[in-house]
């Protein structure tokens, strides 16, 4: 919190950053799969490109207002920090519907950007074991490389992790690693390359979940005492 600020700008400005950020993520989410699925009908490039541009957006995006809000950009992200402790309830939940927000707006621009409907829900059902099983292990994976830096103080290694591992899980999870309730709600809003039936949100939802759940007491066992530096992602300012 800045000298002299009040506590409800404070929050104010942390909600705007988590809305923000997590609206750019989208954008570069759906975005760069529009481009890609325009400039080459090979879909293993159009997933290396969105794979690039996402983890790309993600190292500018945390870097831009972890020191604002934590740069969470993530339920998941959220609820682990609630549990552990380090941001009250009313702002997870306050954090969450921002987020949420903030993914279909980005989400909505990004169609706009491209000359599409600014809403068109998508007609991709993505459902199947294996693909909710990817989301367990995806979610589970990217708590643990969050949490694993913060709460041994690598704090400043987060953004570049956090990007190096959604890079690798679109390849190595059959469901390109969602891995955030809050991007899975935004992609039901975009019929295209990224897009998800609706229908199938609410179990990709549910199984990320599972894995935020199963990634806390991870933490819990393999980190039990932070170190005292800086925890960039899990607490706010």
């Amino acid at each position: 919190m800045l000298l002299n600020e009040s506590p409800g700008l404070d929050r104010v400005r942390r909600l705007t950053a988590e809305a923000i950020g997590t609206a750019f993520l989208l954008i570069a989410v759906v975005g760069s799969g529009i481009m890609a699925s325009r400039l080459t009908h090979d879909t293993a490039i159009q997933l290396l490109a969105n794979a690039a541009a996402t983890a790309g957006a993600l190292v500018g995006i945390i870097t831009m207002f972890a020191a604002i809000s934590g740069a969470h950009i993530n339920p998941a992200v959220t609820l682990a920090s609630r549990a552990l402790g380090t941001i009250s309830r009313r702002d997870s939940a306050l954090y969450i519907a921002a987020q949420v927000v903030g993914a279909c707006v980005g989400t909505i621009l990004a169609n706009a950007m491209f000359d599409l409907p600014a809403v068109e829900l998508s007609t991709q059902a993505r459902t199947s074991g294996p693909l909710w099983l990817s989301e367990v292990i995806a979610t589970i994976g990217l708590l643990l490389v969050i949490h694993g830096c913060v709460r041994t103080g690598r704090s400043a290694a987060v953004p570049y992790v956090v990007a190096a591992w959604i890079a690798g899980a679109y390849w190595f999870t059959s469901s390109t690693s969602f891995a955030n309730p809050a991007v899975t709600v935004g992609r039901t809003l975009t019929d295209t390359f990224t897009g998800i039936a609706p229908s199938s949100a609410p179990m990709f939802i549910t199984m990320q979940l599972v894995g935020t759940a199963i990634a806390i007491g991870l933490i819990r066992l393999l980190y039990p005492q932070p170190t005292p530096a800086a925890q960039i992602l899990q607490e706010s300012p």
